[in-house]
């Protein structure tokens, strides 16, 4: 019981991106990091936590190195997609309706 506990707290915790994707208002998200906005359009809602941060990847440039926070200078979007691979896969049936039913979500 306690490994499920502590899987599910890290779910919660590094997950973010999927957290923000499930059901965002008026089926719209704003992807910026540092001020630098995305290139994406849009991003299916399907694995959306994923998408989400390769859309936080592809954007416009940045004169400064900045990964933000990191672990072992491993950049935290790192554990996140990888957390969010397991979030997306846990919520696939729920996100297989919703692009079935409102299609993708629209970015920036």
């Amino acid at each position: 019981m306690k490994g499920f506990t502590l899987i599910l707290v890290a779910l919660c915790t590094f997950s973010c991106a999927t957290i923000k994707t499930i059901d965002p208002p008026q089926n719209h998200l704003n992807i910026s990091q540092n001020g630098k906005k995305s290139y994406c359009e849009e991003i299916p809602r399907v694995y959306s936590g994923v998408s989400y941060n390769f859309c936080l990847l592809y954007g416009e440039p940045s004169k400064t190195v900045n990964l933000g926070g990191s672990v072992n200078k491993v950049p935290i979007i790192v554990f996140d997609t990888v957390f969010s691979v397991v979030s997306d896969t846990v919520v696939l049936p729920y996100t297989i309706k919703m692009q079935a039913d409102k299609g993708s979500l629209k970015v920036n």
